[in-house]
């Protein structure tokens, strides 16, 4: 918990606390400018690319690594190091269950999140323009498809799930924890390819209501509030339930021991102590 002095001003520790929420945001606002991007480049119907890939599991899976390589540049990235790079108010949750982040610095996160992505969309209306617009890109909405809303909330509830169990379980494997993020940008990049159809893949509150804001399009938005929370808060238990280190579990994407780590964890340590 921040602190103040005695004369009522900010204290460093919550000076950097405001840092550190505001690089996540920013993150997060990055990962929105890349996806506008990358849609508009890909499915709008003027591209090159749209009229040379008429498959359209072809343009997912394009946009599913294009999306990934965003991922993994803003998870090693020197903002992503000492943030933690959650840029998702699902994974925050979660990382207040497993009980490396106090509620009061979760919500800093959230907020940060909530306003970097959105500022991410504006920016990218600015820059796109109409192109951003179009039909095919719609701001990049995430909205059920055409399978209905109870498929829609269960692949979201399903990738939410998959990812949190992933990166947890590959934290708890030394020789492969150096290597969590690129585990999670991949996920990324298949959920992009194979889910989009059921739920137009969100995996996250934010990013989804950066674009439905932006858009003043709510349809469905409500699946992608409850389903991220409700699969990563899922996997946590699940994971407890079964592993005999449960105060050890962690979902941090990098272990870089050069930066200091916002995030409070111990994932590889089964003494007891807490590192970054």
């Amino acid at each position: 918990m921040a602190a103040t002095d005695p004369a009522g001003a900010a204290a460093p520790a919550e000076r950097t606390s405001l840092r550190v929420f505001a690089m996540d945001g920013a993150l997060l606002g990055l990962f929105m400018i890349s996806a506008c991007v990358s849609v508009t480049l890909i499915e709008h119907p003027a591209s090159v690319l749209r009229q040379h890939l008429p498959s359209d599991f072809l343009r997912r899976a394009l946009v599913g690594f294009a999306m990934g390589v965003t991922a993994l540049v803003l998870i090693y990235s020197p903002w992503g190091k000492r943030s933690g790079a959650l840029m998702n108010p699902a994974m925050t949750v979660a990382f207040v269950r497993l009980g490396k982040l106090e509620p009061r610095d979760a919500l800093g996160y959230v907020v940060a999140q909530f306003v970097g992505g959105t500022a991410g969309v504006l920016l990218s209306a600015v820059a796109l323009g109409p192109a951003l617009d179009a039909p095919a890109v719609n701001y990049v909405v995430t909205v059920p498809g055409p399978y209905g809303m109870a498929a829609a909330w269960l692949g979201e509830f399903a990738i939410a799930f998959t990812l949190l169990g992933v990166v947890v379980v590959v934290n708890r494997v030394p020789r492969l924890a150096a290597r969590t993020g690129w585990f999670a940008a991949a996920l990324v990049a298949l959920f992009i390819a194979f889910e989009a159809p059921l739920s137009g893949m969100s995996l996250n509150p934010a990013r989804s209501f950066a674009s439905a804001a932006v858009a003043n399009s709510w349809h469905g938005f409500w699946i992608y509030v409850t389903a991220p929370v409700a699969g990563v808060l899922a996997g946590v238990e699940v994971l407890r339930a079964f592993d005999r280190y449960r105060e050890h579990l962690c979902g941090k994407l990098n272990h870089d021991a050069s930066v200091t780590c916002f995030l409070r964890c111990n994932c590889l340590d089964r003494s007891g102590s807490t590192t970054s």
